[in-house]
């Protein structure tokens, strides 16, 4: 009897042992995929006031030094557009539109620095905060003329959203709210850049 209590014993220390080890793992440093939905638009009177749908895909690294505190870099390749309103040609008489365009459409690369706050007892939910910034790599505004691109090269933002960590996936939801004016023609018309994320991916 001594014998299988010593047994049981060893068994529920191991157990504690490896459970402790996965938490410490969590703790200190992660790394995975993501990719999702974004819905953008651009704020101002040149632009429609609705959400167009696009993606996004990237790579990240979850850093936890602190038990309830975490940091996460990511990097991000994303497309988005927005629609132009009939305001645009009377905002500016020296743009016009090519053939159908109604869009203009942007890559960008997103460099995102998050605060982790573990929420409740687990580490599985996770509050997010930080900054933004995005780098347009290509832009196709159907603009002609000399003013072809009429977007800032850089734009910061802040984000916050909420992280659902599951074993080997997770789900996330996030909002970013664009800090920098895009317009790259003149002060005439600000334009500020929104966007709600719904992401998920893999963590290794």
């Amino acid at each position: 009897m001594k014998k299988l209590f010593a047994l049981i014993a060893m068994l529920v220390s191991a157990s504690s042992f490896a459970q402790k080890m996965e938490q410490d793992q969590e703790r200190r440093f992660r790394f995975g995929v993501i990719g999702g939905l974004n819905m953008n638009s651009v704020d101002g009177r040149s632009f429609k006031n609705e959400y167009n749908f696009n993606y996004q895909l990237g790579g990240f690294i979850l850093i936890n030094p602190l038990t309830k505190i975490g940091l996460q870099p990511e990097i991000h390749f994303a497309q988005q557009t927005a629609t132009y309103s009939n305001d645009l040609t009377d905002i500016y008489d020296d743009l016009s539109l090519g053939g159908d365009q109604a869009k203009a459409k942007l890559s960008v690369l997103k460099f995102i620095g998050l605060v982790n706050f573990d929420i409740g007892p687990s580490q599985r939910v996770k509050l997010q905060l930080g900054p933004q910034f995005a780098m347009v790599i290509d832009e196709n505004t159907g603009v002609q003329g000399a003013a072809k691109d009429i977007f800032k090269k850089g734009d910061f933002s802040a984000v916050g959203g909420i992280w659902l960590q599951l074993p080997v996936v997770f789900i996330g939801a996030r909002y970013a709210h664009g800090l920098s004016n895009l317009n790259d023609i003149d002060n005439r018309d600000t334009w500020k850049s929104r966007s709600f994320q719904f992401i998920t991916g893999i963590t290794f």
